[in-house]
């Protein structure tokens, strides 16, 4: 995996069943499909400095107009230290 992204935290109860490298434009992003406590989902995980620019809502927008978001509007995000998440496909088990 890209250097960039090799500290990408992960809960401790969160089970990485996915994580992929890959292009989101002309950014460096990583793909990661994932399960916590009987929920699945998948992200879009940016580097801050990247998107340091780009407000949440415009963000959000983006990745919802990707055809890898089944369930259009169902998108949550978060800012870490480091990081941004954008999380989509929400399946509970």
């Amino acid at each position: 995996m890209n250097e960039k992204f090799k500290n990408i935290p992960v809960e401790e109860d969160t089970h990485i069943i996915l994580s992929s490298p890959m292009k989101w434009g002309d950014l460096d992003v990583v793909y990661q499909i994932w399960s916590w406590e009987g929920i699945k989902a998948e992200s879009i995980i940016f580097l801050n400095d990247d998107v340091k620019d780009i407000d949440d809502e415009t963000l959000k927008a983006d990745v919802n107009d990707s055809p890898i978001v089944k369930d259009k509007g169902k998108l949550t995000m978060s800012r870490g230290e480091e990081f941004t998440f954008v999380n989509f496909n929400f399946i509970a088990s």
